[in-house]
């Protein structure tokens, strides 16, 4: 567990890290918080919400994190609670972009330039930072896509084993973004109205740049959904035409083989007077004859085809 503290002249921000069960005890009994909220922040992937009480907000917010190992995208989760002077985030993972957002913070305050800052403004700075990376994810994610597609059409190089299982992690992935962004567009147009009301009507305009953001991100995610669901359709046309291929040729061989086998099947035969039956050579003469124009005919057929 790791917690930290910025305290600046009008609120204080507390950021917990993977808090433990006393920690949350401890908190709760200090801000006398509602224990509904107790359960969602022990309670891990909790829908994304906004719960309105008489002196703070509580928000429920999610982020993706990238596992480079699994190669999937987790489920980040920001428990929030805000008030006029105070601001408290719960979360589960550390984050680069909280560290360089907290260290500007800290420089801008021994800079005296932290007076204006509001519980509001810092709420602020951490939803459009998270946003910020999302962006960034969601660049990285295109461009493997077109790598992806690159290989797909390169006539050069069979389709491995290892492209499909990347295709497959890449709609996984794709999957888990949109459940978790889809929510949070209605989550952050309402606690824009409600830190309107908490603070002033400028903080209106910076929340409505999140709202566009999360729009906009939703967006990038439903064309990289469909991108990847063309790349699918596209590969499993491949594999058709592949397959077709392959039963092309094995339907010309077993038409080859056909002649021969009713030849033989027509000179085996285990009865009496047998045409050719005692003629071995007009026998083998007959059945070449008569091999060499079915085969003939087969050909003429499938070349019309």
């Amino acid at each position: 567990m790791v917690e930290k503290v910025l305290q600046f002249p009008k609120t204080k921000w507390t950021d917990i890290v993977n808090p433990t069960g006393d920690t949350v005890d401890e908190l709760f009994s200090t801000h006398n918080f509602h224990e509904l909220d107790r359960d969602a922040i022990l309670e891990p992937n909790q829908t994304a919400r906004v719960d309105t009480y008489e002196n703070y907000l509580f928000v429920v917010l999610h982020f993706p994190k990238y596992d480079p190992k699994t190669k999937r995208y987790l489920t980040n989760e920001f428990n929030i609670f805000i008030a006029k002077d105070y601001l408290i985030t719960v979360r589960y993972y550390a984050s680069q972009s909280f560290d360089k957002l907290q260290n500007r913070l800290e420089k801008s305050e021994k800079k005296h330039l932290a007076d204006e800052l509001s519980s509001g403004t810092i709420l602020y700075q951490i939803i459009d930072q998270m946003l910020d990376k999302a962006f960034r994810s969601l660049e990285r994610f295109g461009k493997d896509l077109g790598q992806i597609e690159k290989s797909i059409f390169d006539s050069r190089k069979a389709i491995s084993t290892s492209l499909i299982q990347e295709i497959m992690i890449k709609k996984r992935n794709i999957i888990t973004l949109k459940h978790m962004i889809k929510p949070q567009i209605q989550a952050i147009k309402l606690l824009e109205l409600r830190t309107k009301s908490m603070f002033s009507d400028t903080i209106e305009v910076y929340f409505e740049n999140l709202d566009d953001k999360v729009q906009k991100i939703a967006t990038d995610i439903e064309l990289l959904q469909e991108n990847i669901e063309s790349i699918e359709g596209t590969l499993k046309t491949i594999f058709d035409l592949e397959t077709n291929s392959t039963i092309k040729y094995l339907t010309i061989f077993s038409a080859f083989m056909l002649p021969l086998t009713l030849i033989t099947s027509f000179f085996g035969m285990n009865i009496e007077h047998v045409p050719f039956s005692d003629a071995l050579v007009y026998g083998l003469i007959l059945g070449t004859t008569l091999g060499l124009f079915l085969i003939l005919g087969v050909l003429r057929y499938f070349r019309k085809i």
